[in-house]
């Protein structure tokens, strides 16, 4: 191993030296990064033996400072062992920025896949598919129903006003990351600050609940819940609802989605398993959902932003200019929700 640092957002030598003292690695540790998430930078790491672990740590450059807390993901995921919400094991949390620049934490890797695309939804097949989607619901309910106290996790965040912290989060990082005039994200922040309805008691919301979220096994289960960067306590019918938008082909163009191959449950479907498992009350949901496609805009502007400044690395133009298209069908698709309610 040498100390020329080959891997952006990675610093070997240091690395390999926190790693050794916490598992057993053989020789020099590989690190690669996983193509696919859009905020924090993932990495497998591997060593002569063929173990492996998983790196995560803020993207390059400046970022907002609430928005890559490592620290309280690492917490999360710590606090969900053994909850009956599948999890990684976690090997430790870094602070220390001398090591490799930026706070990070690693876990256990899991076996299984991540059903990214249309075409690897395709490959798993129409019955596996649908196999994964009721998977998805079923522990989503597991993780909503959580008492959070019991898991430690009580004092994460308020307990109460979830939309309301919402609705004023993303607004302000949306109008702190955007460059450009997107008048439907104001106004549909407008509409839904007015009609937030009462939230059912206080749970744990995800805040990024999909499918290529989470590793499945072959059998179709979920294996492991990914990405819980932005996970807080609050309404968890918002995260139903973003599972829900997640899968609107209308926000995708051109691109087929995971959840549009056959065998995927529709989103009635999704929304009857989340009932009969959970056990909740969702009238009202098409609240939720105009907000979960408004918070998705807001989110994606943020990623575009971060492309179009450099941090995240080097990307495919085609891509960058996607992610910008996509914020407006999203907010127009909120803005037609947004006008459907009382």
């Amino acid at each position: 191993m040498t100390g020329e640092q080959a891997t952006p957002g990675i610093d070997p030598l240091p690395l390999q030296q926190w790693f050794e003292e916490r598992v057993d690695v053989v020789g020099d540790l590989a690190f690669s990064q996983i193509i696919g998430g859009r905020s924090n930078l993932t990495f497998t790491v591997s060593d002569e033996a063929g173990s492996r672990w998983v790196l995560r740590r803020p993207p390059l450059g400046h970022v907002l400072a609430t928005a890559h807390d490592m620290s309280r993901e690492h917490r999360l995921i710590s606090a969900l062992a053994g909850s009956g919400v599948p999890v990684p094991g976690i090997v430790g949390l870094c602070e220390d920025e001398a090591v490799n620049g930026a706070p990070f934490y690693a876990m256990e890797f899991v076996e299984g896949r991540v059903v990214r695309t249309h075409e690897d939804a395709i490959d798993v097949g129409p019955d596996p598919l649908g196999r994964m989607g009721a998977s998805l619901v079923e522990v989503l309910a597991r993780l909503h129903g959580l008492d959070v106290d019991a898991v430690g996790l009580g004092d994460l965040a308020r307990r109460e006003g979830y939309i309301e912290r919402q609705l004023k989060r993303w607004r302000s990082q949306f109008e702190q990351s955007t460059t450009r005039d997107i008048p439907n994200v104001l106004a549909v922040h407008e509409r839904l600050a007015a009609r937030i309805p009462e939230q059912q008691g206080v749970g744990i919301v995800h805040g990024d609940y999909r499918l290529d979220n989470c590793m499945m096994s072959g059998d179709g289960g979920v294996a492991a819940v990914l990405d819980w960067e932005l996970c807080t306590l609050g309404d968890v019918l918002a995260d139903l609802a973003a599972m829900v938008a997640y899968a609107d082909q209308r926000a995708a163009g051109d691109t087929l989605l995971n959840t549009s191959a056959e065998g995927y449950p529709t989103a009635d479907e999704v929304r009857a398993m989340y009932a009969a498992h959970s056990g909740r009350d969702l009238d009202g949901f098409d609240f939720y959902l105009a907000f979960a496609h408004w918070r998705t805009a807001c989110i994606v502007e943020g990623v575009y932003a971060r492309y179009e400044a450099g941090v995240m690395g080097e990307a495919d133009p085609t891509l960058v200019r996607l992610f910008g298209d996509r914020v407006l069908a999203l907010a127009d698709i909120a803005a037609e929700c947004a006008a459907r309610l009382p």
